[in-house]
């Protein structure tokens, strides 16, 4: 993979970064760069500087992801310096593995082992024990040396050891006789040295459990345990001293950064990103240190934790520096001496379609490219061969990539990236399979409470803000393996205000959500304290607000349910024979929606239901089958959507879905002449028009319906709130069906809170490819071989240019570019009917190949044949809005490309650059849901909510507003609240390895997914996906999946929380029948094992028997209650 630096020697900008670095011009910013090009220039610059790189990241994440491409460009490993925990309470308890990593790394460094260097900016900025010191305490043992035993026992104490009968973990030593056992940082086993005297007889390293020797070895290095080392008292004895001390214990103040090689080159990955984070860290460490000074736990003198991002940038500015940035921003830590601008593209994965590689090659061979193809495995790398050669593209297979192809060439070669790639002017493209997961199996989970936490949690990375049911808004530090009671587990760290931390079994995932809330600089949010009252206050104030909001809603609701309906018959004949029609398959999702909105239909009260999906996920044609069922019961349907454009394509729609039956159809809008719109009045009112299509103009007074059975709201995202309500005045007992794929939050919180019905569309069509996004300066040679490439595979483009001032002028431009040959038109709202509709006849039918126009294709106008999409001026567009455009390309099994620009030379704002990084994240299936909320999480929530409700909403976030107004809801309707959850914690290996899930990501991912299940239904196609993904799973996975069932089944019959002492478990009670319990404490399975404290928190706690397994016992156990409760008598026999 050593060849793909090559590459880089056809780019200019990194010839010119390097020769800027060498002569000691720094800081140098290069611009452009996605993650996997920012890998590939810190890989470049590792080999042709032959020094050391740092790549300094905003998070762990990142730090780990560019890793993995710079190791798999060039071999070399990365040491990681991470931050570590400050433990500044006594008796605290947190995992060392990141200090004891840290160790490591300054250690490798100074021995100038260390080639690549991957840190955090928290990681830098936190105070440490200077490199001095470090030299001066690491203790070398040699294979052929001679020691005293009890010497050596006292250095390591010295070095913050622990002293104990048998060594189990990091940081612990043992000396029996002769035989001195020592487990240090950076070591993978301990190590186990036998003395004959003094002189070492033998030295090896050994396993843990069995405590049996593994393998020789000839020299050994014990690094300190703690970065703060300990001090001698009166008495002789070494005390390890707590984090509040560390000022004290060192005279100067130094870093990670302090430990760097100084001939190592520094790279910030987005640098602005780095700089932000680096703020708000510092920041909540000063809010942390002020509630300590506030309490006395810490001296006024010896404050100081972490260097100032100025006096961070200071040290790192002494070595060659860089900024490998996406976007030039205004928000650089220093002022850069050089700006370059190198436009890299990033490619998309093909995954597991070979079918999609192949498309890919064979557009790039005709462009005249050399491609390298990356595969997992030299049989798939064969397999892509073969499917190449049947279609006649010729390819070489080097398994380990010995040389770069020819071009027009293609070589496949195994290896891994996290994406593709390629450079804007240069003649080489990687193609990579990348993760190619393939599409999930079984069903997804759905219930309506648990889909907005499982939304709001999977773009969830290290410092964002969380929020969690009972102890309110803290930060998520990470994911961290801890060994509790013998048995490893991991746990969700979460930092709370006063440097408090909470530990959260992964198991309970699900209490936890992403806060979302004002928009304005959520990083230095004030977090909530761990044990305080000021989030029980905030979520009783916000509790009573929400309960009078939960009244009005559920009035209207009420108003609108007592309001006699109409019951639609049956499915008719005609009415399958239509859906027969359908030249498509449907997927689970439309039949399933389809299913719902026809039940509701049939029913005697009016249908008010949301039918949520993302672009091109087939809204219309459940739409269209509903408004079907209406028309044949002799009712009429209105289609209302927002702009005169989409009108016209649903119209043209329509006709095509319904020539086959007597169907009238017509079109109310600003395009109909005033003797038109007349008549299809008259004739609306006189019921000799079935289906009504039309814009606002439906609001209209004059516009009055025979018998109006269904409302049909297209993009409803684009009516405000006014429209909304008009519609419920004008439209009482009319069924409303509203469609929208990025729903605006109020839409999304009436229907998540359970006030309005929602269906939603989350499976992509068959045979759809996601868009491949490019976020790049606007490049007028690099924008026309993108058009002529799609027009030459006989595509259609979108060049959207959002001035009519200047549209025509942008059309010469692109007309010459392109060639008189290609028809280049233009279309923009100001165009009366006939010029529009001309112009978009003349792209439906193909005759023109290129249209220029404003924002008026946002809206619906579907052509299959149009793959290309070119936004000018991006960067003044909503997320929402970008997101939606996007949406009008990639409706075919072609790939599709969007080029998202910005004027050359730009520098965006911090708003700007958020948004265009999020769409460019945001490309597979199904995002218009996270679109939609990281939209909310960029410009705040705002009023959306009324300005009465906004405030308390940003006090709790949005996810527990919305839980607690969906609990309002229910109480006002006299409904039973959702079953209490239930968190369980047991001494059980319940976990999914790291060896099973390499991922950190995907493990949380699944972790949170576990934690959701609800029923042995979801249990199973959870475990099908994981057989299907990643084999089959070891014995933790499967007791993760019982303990998830446990807590499903024990919510049920009211249990709040199940724990475990030694063999003693406590099942405590939310909820309880008398009778059941009392029946089960007696009969004979449980009699003197299980007991009942009636005491404020009720609880049963269950003695194990000898040799009974906890987490079969707690199951059958809670499967008695609910025998119990259910029948009202059980008989407990043994």
């Amino acid at each position: 993979m050593k060849q793909l630096l090559n590459i880089l020697n056809t780019v200019p900008e990194f010839a010119r970064l390097a020769a800027d670095l060498e002569s000691g011009r720094s800081p140098v910013e290069v611009a452009g760069l996605s993650p996997v090009h920012r890998a590939h220039f810190a890989a470049g610059l590792l080999e042709r500087l032959d020094c050391p790189v740092a790549l300094v990241c905003a998070d762990e994440g990142e730090c780990a992801r560019l890793c993995a491409d710079v190791t798999a460009l060039t071999g070399v490993s990365a040491v990681m310096v991470g931050a570590r925990e400050f433990l500044f309470h006594d008796g605290a308890v947190a995992s060392r593995q990141w200090e004891h990593q840290r160790l490591a790394a300054f250690h490798a460094m100074a021995q100038g082992r260390a080639r690549l260097i991957a840190a955090t900016v928290e990681g830098l900025l936190q105070r440490t024990l200077p490199p001095g010191a470090l030299a001066a305490h690491v203790v070398e043992v040699d294979a052929a040396g001679s020691y005293d035993p009890d010497q050596l026992a006292d250095r390591l104490a010295a070095l913050g050891y622990t002293r104990c009968q048998q060594v189990e973990g990091v940081g612990q030593f043992a000396l029996r006789g002769g035989i001195l056992d020592v487990f240090s940082p950076g070591m993978d086993d301990p190590v186990r040295i036998e003395f004959w005297d003094r002189d070492v007889d033998s030295m090896g390293s050994f396993d843990v459990s069995s405590q049996r020797r593994a393998g020789r070895l000839e020299r050994a290095v014990f690094l300190p345990v703690s970065e703060l080392l300990p001090v001698r008292d009166e008495n002789g004895n070494w005390v390890r001293l707590g984090d509040r001390q560390l000022p004290a214990r060192y005279d100067t103040l130094a870093t990670a950064a302090h430990h760097l090689p100084p001939e190592a080159v520094v790279c910030l990955s987005e640098s602005s990103r780095v700089a932000e984070r680096g703020k708000n860290w510092l920041w909540q460490l000063s809010e942390d240190v002020k509630t300590l000074l506030e309490n006395g736990a810490l001296d006024g003198r010896h404050a100081v934790f972490a260097a100032g991002m100025d006096e961070l940038m200071a040290v790192l500015s002494d070595h060659a520096l860089c900024f490998l940035d996406s976007f030039t921003t205004s928000a650089a830590p220093l002022p850069p001496r050089d700006i370059l601008t190198a436009q890299g593209r990033q490619l998309s994965s093909f995954g597991a379609s070979l079918d999609a590689a192949a498309a890919d090659l064979t557009q790039l061979q005709s462009a005249g490219a050399a491609a390298v193809v990356l595969v997992g495995s030299e049989q798939r790398a064969l397999n892509l061969q073969s499917l190449l050669r049947e279609r006649k593209i010729r390819s070489a297979v080097d398994f380990q990539l010995h040389a770069l192809p020819q071009p027009g060439g293609i070589t496949i070669a195994v290896g891994g990236l996290s994406a593709g790639f390629d450079y804007i002017g240069c003649p080489y493209a990687v193609l990579t399979e990348g993760a190619g997961e393939p599409r999930r199996k079984g069903k997804r989970l759905k219930h309506a409470a648990d889909r907005r936490k499982v939304d709001s949690f999977t773009d969830l990375s290290p410092g964002d803000l969380i929020v969690h049911e009972n102890h309110g808004i803290g930060r998520f530090v990470g994911m961290v393996k801890m060994t509790v009671d013998g048995v490893d587990k991991d746990y969700v760290k979460l930092a709370y205000a006063g440097a408090d931390v909470l530990y959260l079994p992964a198991t309970q995932l699900d209490a936890i959500a992403k806060y979302i809330g004002s928009g304005d600089d959520p990083e230095t949010k004030k977090l909530s304290k761990l044990g305080g009252t000021d989030w029980e206050k905030a979520k009783t104030r916000t509790r009573k607000a929400v309960k009078d909001l939960a009244k009005g809603l559920i009035q209207l609701y009420a108003q609108r349910q007592r309001q006699p309906g109409y019951p639609f018959a049956p499915d008719s004949p005609w009415q399958r024979e239509f859906e027969d029609d359908f030249p498509y398959d449907e997927t689970e999702d439309q039949l399933r929606s389809i299913a719902e909105i026809k039940r509701d239909m049939e029913a005697p009260r009016p249908m008010d239901r949301l039918l949520c999906g993302d672009v091109g996920y087939g809204k219309t044609e459940v739409a269209l089958r509903a408004v079907m069922k209406c028309v044949l019961d002799g009712k009429q349907a209105a289609i209302l959507v927002p702009t005169t454009v989409l009108a016209r394509q649903h119209y043209l729609t329509a006709l095509r879905r319904f020539q086959k039956y007597p169907v009238n159809i017509d079109v109310v809008s600003r395009f109909r002449t005033s003797a038109q719109m007349k008549e299809t009045l008259r004739r609306v009112e006189a019921g000799e028009v079935d289906i009504l299509i039309g814009t606002h103009r439906l609001f209209n007074k004059d516009v009055r319906f025979k018998d109006l059975g269904l409302l049909v709201v297209d993009e409803e995202q684009r009516f405000g709130v006014q429209h909304k309500e008009k519609l419920k005045e004008n439209f009482k007992q009319v069924d409303v069906l509203t469609l929208s794929a990025t729903p605006i939050p109020r839409t999304l919180n009436m229907a998540l809170s359970g006030i309005r019905d929602m269906s939603t569309l989350e499976e992509p069509p068959q045979n759809r490819q996601p868009v491949q996004t490019y976020v790049i300066e606007h490049d007028w040679g690099m924008i026309g071989d993108a058009m002529r490439r799609e027009i030459d595979r006989g595509g259609q483009v979108y060049y959207l240019h959002n001035r009519v001032e200047s549209i025509d002028s942008t059309a010469a431009q692109i007309r010459r570019l392109v060639g008189e040959e290609v028809r280049v038109v233009t279309g923009h709202g100001r165009m009366d009917e006939k010029q529009l509709s001309s112009v978009m006849q003349q792209m439906v039918e193909g005759e023109a190949q290129v249209l220029v126009c404003t924002t008026i294709i946002e809206t619906g106008i579907d052509i299959a044949n149009v793959n290309t999409l070119v936004i000018e001026d991006a960067d003044k567009m909503g997320l929402a809005q970008l997101h939606q455009i996007r949406g009008r390309i990639g409706r075919s099994a072609r790939r599709a490309y969007a080029y998202m620009t910005y004027r050359p030379g730009k520098i965006l704002s911090e708003i700007a650059s958020k948004r265009l990084t999020a769409i460019k994240e945001y490309v597979e299936f199904g995002s218009g849901f996270k679109i939609a909320m990281r939209d909310l999480e960029i410009r705040g929530a705002g009023n959306l909510l009324g300005p009465e409700q906004s405030g308390y909403m940003m006090s709790v976030g949005y996810d527990i507003y919305l839980q607690l107004l969906e609990d309002a809801v229910l109480e006002e309707k006299g409904e039973k609240k959702k079953p209490t959850e239930c968190s369980a914690d047991l001494a059980v290996s319940a976990n999914i390895p790291s060896t099973y899930v390499p991922s950190n990501q995907q493990r949380m991912d699944l972790y949170r997914r576990i934690a959701a299940i609800r029923g042995q239904e979801d249990a199973s196609d959870l475990l099908d996906e994981l057989m299907d993904r990643y084999g089959d799973p070891p014995k933790p996975v499967y007791a993760l999946l019982d303990v998830a069932m446990l807590r499903a089944s024990a919510a049920r019959v009211g249990i709040s929380d199940i724990s475990q002492h030694e063999r003693q478990v406590k099942f405590v009670l939310s909820d309880f029948s008398a009778e059941a319990i009392a029946s089960l404490v007696t009969g004979a399975k449980y009699r003197r094992r299980l007991v009942v404290n009636a005491g404020e928190i009720p609880s049963l706690p269950l003695t194990l028997q000898p040799k009974e397994m906890v987490l079969e016992t707690s199951l059958a156990m809670v499967e008695d209650l609910l025998l119990a409760i259910e029948s009202g008598e059980w008989k407990g026999e043994e």
